[in-house]
């Protein structure tokens, strides 16, 4: 009986350390998404600023918005994008990692009301829009918004719309712009 018992708890341990089988499968990295606090653009000629702040992140306080003059009529500016984190000290640009990981992302322009058009001027490596440096030109004079979002892990190539990027929003600010 002790060695019937002694081949079974043997035999036991046997299935129990093979079942046991260590899994290869490495789990896929977690890329957590980005803080955004400021969405700044600086257009030149002129030095014009569209800034959306947000201090305190996610809390209950809306976001500032200004844009710090109007646009020309019949003009062509030529424009960056940077997003910042300020509730990191000191601030984080992560425009940078927006760059380093421009397969992943994509700058969308929407002008609502208003002759604006855009055009980016930086790819991703595979040639693909990225729009962190843009051309923006305007027509007539008027007044509406333009949009910019930053698209997380769109579809690439696409329209340049949002229905056509799809993916995931990192961040969307309006602002209110004039052109005369």
């Amino acid at each position: 009986m002790k060695s019937n018992f002694k081949y079974l708890i043997m035999g036991l341990f046997t299935v129990a350390l093979i079942s046991c089988s260590k899994d290869d499968d490495s789990p896929e990295p977690i890329n957590e998404e980005e803080v955004i606090t400021t969405l700044r653009v600086v257009l030149n000629p002129g030095n014009i600023t569209l800034q959306s702040q947000d201090l305190d992140g996610d809390g209950p306080n809306a976001p500032s918005v200004t844009v710090s003059g109007n646009l020309s009529a019949n003009t062509t500016y030529t424009g960056s994008v940077t997003f910042l984190n300020e509730l990191e000290s000191p601030a984080e640009n992560i425009t940078e990692e927006v760059e380093e990981e421009d397969d992943e992302h994509q700058v969308i322009f929407v002008s609502s009301g208003v002759a604006l058009s855009v055009s980016d001027l930086n790819k991703d490596g595979n040639g693909n829009d990225l729009g962190t440096q843009f051309s923006l030109s305007t027509a007539a004079a008027g007044s509406g918004t333009l949009r910019i979002v930053l698209r997380h892990e769109p579809n690439k190539p696409n329209d340049g719309t949002l229905t056509g990027a799809g993916g995931e929003t990192d961040i969307d600010v309006s602002f209110n712009v004039t052109v005369e």
